[in-house]
């Protein structure tokens, strides 16, 4: 079973973004242009609009039109966008609209008007509709028509894409039409990343649902502008400090023409631009130069490997023998869920060591007898596997004086009487005196105490046998 969700992304250390101008943050101010491209009978549609604006909890009017809410619709382009665009424009600030394309066809001036201040126009869909329930091949008609609609508003192909109201196909549609320099249809980074799909890389642009105007005609949202400026004050300098620190990060702002475009809403937008002035190392970007300095300095490396992408044959190949002479738990670990955090080192480690936790006592038991005696016959007839040859070299254990061989003999048959199983440890961690000291205490242990100290050797053997696999 392959589970898609990517719980990894960066970890605990995230590539250093270099923003230009060694910035300690890239701010990137987004404008959602949808007015005309929303839900209305108007637009062949089978009721009204009912999302993202003030009348708050209403519903679609099925076959018929919403006058006040087409009214607030049409307040955003007629007053709000424009009062954005003198505020934008007199600060010299770049900007990324996501334009719906049957809106921009609707808004020649406002067209206009985005291309004449240098704004990037990315692609917001066909329509402002939800697809979280189209089927496949319509949505992908629907991302082609926007395409196409798209290139006649503006003259050119949308270089970037958000639906918004997305489905589960959405991303994995977008990267298969190709051509586009990033998608911004998830929420779930502060940082760019690269997503393979049908083997080709897609840069991803993550987007904010936080630090967004909708949020003034939502639940537990905004009340006034203040909200507003505090909250995009606090990311601002929650992530201008780990910039600072070294780990410079995005800061996405979401915003409306019908919502941040009122006036009292709006002041607070404004706020927090006077505010960020103030701060030196800050890069206010558009979408796309955030996806050209990302592709130029953080270029799509494929990885040694992907566990999760593997077929049973080639995940057997590499991971068959990382449990000594014990494939079943590299099987059980392909048959279970495997998914994107897996695929690291620590990854793959904790796939294979949850099925050798969930076997049997017995299982495990002959997981532990399938290891060799360390410095025995086996070594000395050099018939252990490539992988337990090198270890024990590691620790001398290749070369010991008859002394050495000789305790090594009688701990390992004592041991075996004691437990019945031998005595396992993870000889990279440890020198040849260290392991013979273990030897002599661990030897004094009660069984079941010397089982779990023998299982958890076996784990960490593991663990470093990948990682040695990945370093190679």
């Amino acid at each position: 079973m392959r589970y898609p969700r990517n719980f990894a992304g960066y970890g605990a250390r995230p590539p250093h973004a270099a923003w230009p101008g060694d910035a300690h943050v890239a701010v990137q101010f987004v404008l959602n242009y949808e007015e005309g491209g929303e839900n209305n009978i108007l637009h062949g549609d089978a009721a009204s609009e009912a999302f993202l604006a003030d009348v708050v909890g209403t519903s679609p009017w099925p076959g018929a039109r919403h006058w006040n809410i087409e009214s607030m619709y049409d307040y955003g382009a007629r007053a709000g966008f424009w009062r954005l665009h003198r505020l934008f424009t007199e600060r010299q600030l770049p900007l990324t609209v996501y334009g719906v394309a049957t809106a921009l066809m609707r808004a020649p001036e406002q067209v206009e008007a985005m291309q004449s201040a240098g704004w990037e126009i990315a692609s917001h869909g066909l329509k402002w509709v939800e697809h979280k329930d189209m089927p496949r091949a319509e949505e992908a008609a629907q991302i082609a028509e926007a395409i196409r609609l798209h290139a006649v508003a503006t003259g050119t192909r949308p270089r970037g894409w958000y639906t918004g109201r997305c489905s589960v196909n959405t991303v994995d549609l977008v990267s298969e039409a190709g051509d586009f320099a990033y998608i911004s249809d998830t929420y779930d980074d502060d940082l760019p990343y690269w997503r393979v799909h049908d083997a080709k890389p897609q840069l991803i642009i993550p987007y904010t649902l936080t630090n967004n105007d909708m949020r003034f005609v939502t639940a537990s949202g905004f009340a006034n502008g203040e909200e507003f400026y505090q909250s995009l004050k606090d990311s601002f300098d929650c992530l201008y400090r780990e910039g600072e620190a070294g780990a410079p990060k995005m800061m996405s702002v979401g915003l409306h023409c019908r919502l941040a475009g009122q006036p009292a809403r709006f002041e607070g937008l404004k706020r927090f631009i006077d505010y960020i002035s103030d701060f030196d190392r800050v890069w206010v970007a558009r979408r796309i130069d955030i996806a050209e300095h990302w592709a130029a300095h953080h270029p799509y490396v494929a990885p040694k490997f992907v566990p999760s992408r593997m077929d049973a044959e080639t995940f057997m190949a590499h991971f068959g023998g990382i449990y000594e002479h014990s494939p079943f738990i590299a099987q059980r670990a392909f048959e279970a869920e495997l998914g994107p955090a897996n695929d690291t080192p620590i990854g793959i480690h904790t796939a294979l060591r949850h099925q050798f936790r969930l076997a049997s006592p017995d299982e495990r038991l002959g997981v532990l007898n399938a290891h060799p005696d360390l410095a025995g016959k086996l070594a000395a007839a050099r018939r252990l596997t490539a992988e337990s040859t090198a270890e024990q070299a590691s620790a001398g254990l290749d070369a010991l004086t008859d002394d050495e061989r000789r305790a090594f003999t009688d701990l390992n048959t004592r041991y075996v009487e004691r437990f019945g199983f031998p005595f396992i440890i993870a000889v990279r961690d440890n020198t040849k005196a260290a392991i013979l000291d273990a030897f002599r205490t661990r030897i004094e242990n009660d069984r079941d105490t010397e089982f779990a100290t023998a299982c958890a050797q076996v784990e960490r053997i593991a663990q470093l046998r990948i990682e040695a696999l990945y370093a190679g």
